[in-house]
């Protein structure tokens, strides 16, 4: 009996594995869902928590120059924000709408 008991052992033990390596494989990879923010009517909580890189701030801060200056016409008139460089800008390019 002692000779079956360690194949026996070895086949269970190999088995185990192969359904652990099955279901990490069936897994599907976590896919962030890309929140899109529109500059126009976003309120300064939307663009916190839709921007990277902007704080509630910075968000109030660019909430205050649409007030004064009127919509953005492109997102690159982001820029004149006062925190918002080229490094932000390009970090949230494909999240922002106009």
């Amino acid at each position: 009996m002692k000779f079956f008991r360690i194949p026996l052992a070895a086949l269970f033990a190999i088995s185990l594995m192969l359904v652990n390596v099955q279901q990490a494989s069936a897994e599907e990879p976590v896919v962030q869902e890309q929140i899109l923010v529109n500059l126009n009517t976003a309120t300064a909580e939307e663009l916190s928590a839709a921007l990277e890189g902007v704080g509630p701030a910075k968000a109030e801060l660019i909430v205050q120059y649409r007030d004064q200056n009127g919509k953005f016409s492109s997102i690159e008139q982001l820029l004149e924000v006062k925190g918002i460089g080229v490094a932000t800008l390009e970090k949230n390019k494909s999240r922002i709408q106009l």
